[in-house]
Parts: structure tokens; sequence; C-alpha cells
């Protein structure tokens, strides 16, 4: 996932422009301009297609995610006017009039000899000292996560996070001419590059680290030379891979360069998945495997029992596993992944308050769910610790609660909303055909639920229409 506080339209955008959603009437902390979008808002991967035009998505992702840099210039001056539409260097005299703080929403920085220079003060943000940070010290600012204050960025990032199954985070960067932000390092990110005002010269190095895991500085005399050279003019859209070393300029004659930086895709690679995996799966398995319950040499712990023996047993307990997987004798399930995205991602760009839609379920009703894209299953073991048998349960877990205004910002939920998200709806097991039933059809009748009895059909029905997450047709 990004990081926590600390991407030429055609035809295609062109006629979806039509059909997107209209802002909400209540503005929340910045005005929107009313410039209309050309990104495709009918679907995640309507937009994701209509940010990369005239590029098609499956070419991106196979010839360019997670392998190489991408550029795409754009000559229509309706996608520079767009772009400029989201962030610009003027919104920040409205924004620091609302009390942003130093650190926690704003960075004043400078690389100077290679290395960052931190220029913030203490508490909130003046818009008179920012003008002079940029015009009298050269330096960038750095604006956090500006989908908290404005809503198209807010309609944007939501799309990618359903898009990527994923968490979306962006940061805002104005760097005034011949002045360079941050010094060269990699991010442990995939990064979409929007530039919004004037250009941006940028170097863009091979990895020393392919698909890294984390941020890293990286010095100038390991990166050798650069293996793109790009100018990024308003319009361009530059997209490069987690471990990809960058540096960026605003080049002389250019008042200043304000561009936005989408970056996703922070822990969720196959290790993190296996990491999510293992502890559930190991303790099932042991539940009927004897093998695995069997105790380990005797003093292996205090490194005396250490050889090709024990390495041999682990790897053949590691196969047990593997075959059992793959012929769906072992269950597979993620947890902690689901529920971290699900309960840290932005709640659905709405114009209006999420409360429970139309009448009451039936069970002569058919019914739909609604924010699909919103929800998750899980099935764990009961949070319920009174009995000493560990039950599984399923936990329908959905982000209509989270908070847009704490989004990537590392801050906790109040307790009871923490409570609503973290648990989420409860239903016994038997209850897991029915759910997946409703998750697979555009919309199903009560009756048609696999639940013995009527009463577990309206109840099941009932609980996810208080919930905003089922209405009837």
């Amino acid at each position: 996932m990004p990081k926590r506080s600390k991407v030429k339209n055609g035809k295609n955008a062109r006629k979806c422009s039509s059909d997107h959603e209209q802002l909400p009437p209540k503005q929340s902390r910045s005005e929107d301009s009313n410039t209309p979008s050309l990104l495709c808002f009918q679907g995640p991967a309507s937009l994701f297609e209509s940010l990369i035009q005239p590029m098609k998505m499956e070419q991106f992702f196979g010839e360019y995610w997670e392998k190489k840099p991408l550029h795409l210039q754009r000559s229509d001056p309706r996608t520079a006017y767009y772009y400029q539409s989201l962030f610009q260097l003027s919104d920040l005299r409205s924004l620091c009039s609302q009390g942003l703080e130093y650190y926690t929403d704003i960075n004043v920085v400078r690389c100077i000899n290679g290395k960052k220079k931190v220029l913030n003060k203490e508490g909130q943000v003046k818009n008179s000292v920012l003008s002079k940070n940029l015009v009298e010290n050269k330096a960038t600012i750095q604006f956090h996560q500006p989908q908290r204050f404005k809503d198209e960025l807010w309609r944007i990032q939501e799309k990618l996070e359903c898009f990527f199954g994923a968490l979306v985070g962006s940061n805002i960067y104005i760097t005034p001419q011949e002045s360079q932000g941050l010094p060269v390092h990699y991010d442990d990110v995939e990064v979409f590059i929007l530039q919004l005002e004037g250009e941006k010269h940028w170097l863009l190095y091979n990895p020393t680290v392919q698909l890294a895991t984390e941020y890293s500085l990286e010095s100038e005399e390991r990166i050798g030379s650069p293996s793109h050279e790009i100018l990024l003019k308003a319009g361009d859209l530059l997209y490069f891979p987690r471990g990809t070393i960058h540096q960026a300029k605003t080049p002389a004659g250019v008042d200043h360069s304000t561009h936005l930086t989408l970056s996703t895709y922070q822990k969720m690679s196959w290790g993190d998945l296996l990491l999510d995996i293992f502890p559930s799966l190991l303790c099932e398995s042991s539940r009927t495997d004897v093998s695995l319950r069997e105790g380990i040499p005797r003093q292996l712990l205090l490194g005396s029992s250490e050889g090709l023996d024990n390495i041999r047993r682990l790897a053949t307990e590691l196969t047990s596993l593997a075959d059992k997987m793959e012929t769906g004798l072992q269950e597979v399930r993620s947890t902690h992944m689901k529920r971290d995205f699900i309960s840290n991602r932005l709640p659905p760009y709405s114009q209006e308050e999420l409360t429970p839609s139309g009448k009451i379920p039936a069970l002569e009703d058919v019914v739909h769910l609604r924010f699909k894209e919103h929800m998750v299953i899980t099935v764990e073991p009961s949070h319920d610790r009174r009995d000493e048998a560990t039950e599984l349960v399923i936990f329908v877990l959905h982000s209509l609660k989270n908070q847009r205004e704490s989004h990537m910002m590392g801050e906790s939920c109040d307790a009871e909303v923490e409570q609503d998200i973290s648990r989420g709806l409860q239903f016994p097991l038997s209850h897991l055909h029915a759910l997946q039933q409703l998750q697979q059809a555009e919309q199903l009748a009560v009756a048609q639920l696999q639940l013995p009895t009527q009463e577990d059909k309206l109840n099941l029905t009932l609980a996810l229409w208080s919930e905003s997450l089922l209405v009837v047709v």
C-alpha cells in the first residue's frame, strides 16, 4: 500500500465524460473547479483505462506494469486544463486558511548537494511563509494526501482503490524553477505522476533493487547513467515501477512545477500474502495432521540439532501443505491484508450520506448488494473468547463508515467507528454460501438464498440492508 502520511485522452474518454457522477453539492474544505472531467467514471476499469489513454489496459499491464517506465505525452489542451483543475498553486491560499499543519499536511523541503533539507516551521501553515519559501528559498512544497480536501481527487482515488484492490495515496509537489525538492531515491510503491502545472525534468535510472519493498536513498556513484530523461509538460503522465531510481528538477524559465503523485501497491507482493495466510494455514492444518503436532528435536532452539535432516523434514511438511492447497483439501484465507485494506481505504464517493435505502427486504422480494467493491468477506476465528474451542465465523467488512479526512494519514478512528470497521457484521459459517450467492448475482430472490430457514434468510438480508449494503430491486 502507498505510504501513509508521510495516473492522449482519446475518443472513449470524451464519450464517457458526460456519464460521470456530479460533484457533491456540499464541497468539503475546498472548492473544486467546474471543469468537466476527461476521465470515465462508469466503473473502476473504465476510469483506469481513461487515465492511461490512448494506451490500452492490456498493453500497459503486459509491457509496463512492474517492468519499465511509461511516458504518455498529451497534446490536447483540455487534458492540461483538467489536470490543472485537480490542484494548483493558487489552491494553497484557501487551504492554509483551514488550519493546515507542518509535518502532518505540509512539508517544505529542498535538495542541496544531494541531501534533503527540511525547512518546516512548527504549528499551522501560513500562505505568506510558503510563498516566501518558494521564491526566496527555492523550496518544494509537499502536500500530503490532497484527496482529503479535493473532491475530484477523492473521486479518482476511490475508483482506483476499487480497481487495484489496494490503497491509493497521493502527494502534491510544487517546485520553483531551477530547484529540486528531493534527492535521488527509490520508492516501494507503483508511481503514477500527473503533471498539473508547468514542466518538470525527470531522470530515471535502472533499479539497484528490483520491485523494492522499502524506500531508500541512492548514492550517485551507484546509479550510473540515466535510463530515461523526460520532460513532463502539463497534461502528461509518467508511470514507473517501485524500485525505479529517480530525481526531478524544475527547469529554468518555468515559474513553477506542480505535479500529483498517485501511489499504490505497497506491501502487496506474493511474499506479503504468504505472510498473511501462513499462520492460519498452519494452525488449521495442525488440527488434522498429526505430523505437524509432533515435537521438534531436543535442543533445536539452542542450535544443537541443526542439520540436513531437519531441513528435509521442514521441506516435507511444506510440500505436503502445498499439495493440499493445490488439490483443494486445504483452504487458503487472507485475513489481515483484507482487513487492513478495507479499514483504511476511502469511503465511496457519494453525494449524500450513506444510509439504508428503500423498503425493508421481505421474503418475496428480489435484492442486490450495493457497494460490492467496498466490502469483503473473511472466514476467521470468532472474536468471542468465552469458549475454549475456537469457532470459525464469517465477517462482512466494509468501508462505508470510513473517514475520508483520515485517509492514508495513519490516524486511528474513534473507538466506536474503529470497532464497527474492525469487527463488521458477523454471521455463522453456515451463511457463507448465501453471502457468496449475493456477491456473484446481479440480483437474487430472498427465497433463493441457500439457508435452512426463512428466518435465516430474512435476518441475513435485514442485517445487510441495515448496513446500507443491500437494497430491494
